[in-house]
């Protein structure tokens, strides 16, 4: 799959990582210790909506454009909803100022906005424009440190940090024919070095294989909580644009399941009728159903 993320910035894809982000950051922050987020394929950080790349391909219409349109009615007739997307679009309205949505907030924007005074962001970017364009963005934010590596050379690189506590973000552009592969080992090889952080890893569903074949290497693994959340929003087609993806989290906070669940139906009643979610748990703990 070949992303270039500019052209898909604010989809359903990104709408739905992030919203589960910030719920994880808000249940990091609900204890007093400070913890490390890791971001290991950060992106240039803000995305314009209306530059020519988002306007080629308008994914953002039928993503944070949705969901901007049905906050309102999202408040009005699923307030448990509203109240659990709050953080995550409060996030996005810092960006827009002005009211009127014009620029997207990548994972680490989001990041920095949820981070205490003693919590600290690694961001990691390789692609020379992207590394720049997200070192301009967290200079100047005290607790944010945008480096430009290889993010599976991070992984091994920062694992574990010197807090107890933190989030392990792994979002590749899966470019690569072996990606799902790699992404299955480094997880579970990061999780026995650092086994308690939380990892939270994000896949594109253009078919079954690739996503079925980590969630088994996950099963086999020995992780006993790994909770894995998936959203569509129309038919699956291999050769057609990208309707599906997922995230697999292990250690996900206590209750993050529970809330997933109504995130998710909220955000598939935002983006329309052909839209559909699945969460289940697949680590060797997996009698546990939601």
């Amino acid at each position: 799959m070949n992303y270039r993320h500019a052209f898909h910035a604010g989809n359903f894809a990104d709408v739905f990582k992030h919203a589960i982000l910030a719920r994880i950051l808000v249940h990091l922050r609900d204890k007093p210790a400070p913890f490390r987020v890791i971001d290991l394929h950060a992106g240039a950080g803000l995305y314009d909506l209306t530059s020519r790349e988002s306007q080629r391909t308008d994914e953002w219409r039928d993503g944070i454009g949705r969901l901007f349109a049905a906050d309102l009615r999202i408040s009005e007739l699923r307030p448990e909803a509203a109240a659990l997307l709050a953080p995550y679009l409060a996030a996005v309205r810092a960006f827009n100022p002005g009211g009127e949505l014009r620029h997207y907030p990548g994972s680490p924007l989001i990041v920095a906005e949820l981070l205490r005074a003693n919590d600290r962001l690694i961001a990691c970017e390789l692609e020379p424009a992207a590394a720049a364009a997200l070192g301009r963005r967290l200079h100047g934010i005290r607790q944010a440190k945008a480096v430009a590596i290889d993010g599976w050379v991070a992984l091994n690189a920062y694992i574990p940090p010197s807090e107890r506590r933190g989030l392990v973000v792994l979002d590749p552009s899966y470019e690569a024919a072996d990606e799902f592969p790699r992404l299955a080992a480094a997880f579970t090889s990061a999780w026995r070095k650092w086994r308690t952080g939380i990892y939270m890893a994000w896949y594109p569903i253009k078919g079954r294989s690739g996503p079925d074949a980590l969630a088994r290497t996950v099963a086999r693994s020995g992780i006993e909580k790994a909770l894995r959340l998936e959203i569509t929003i129309g038919p699956l087609a291999a050769d057609g644009p990208l309707v599906g993806c997922g995230l697999v989290i292990l250690n996900p906070p206590w209750r993050l399941a529970e809330e997933a669940e109504v995130v998710l139906g909220a955000l598939t009643e935002a983006f329309g009728t052909a839209a559909g979610h699945r969460l289940d748990w697949i680590g060797a703990g997996s009698h546990q159903k939601s």
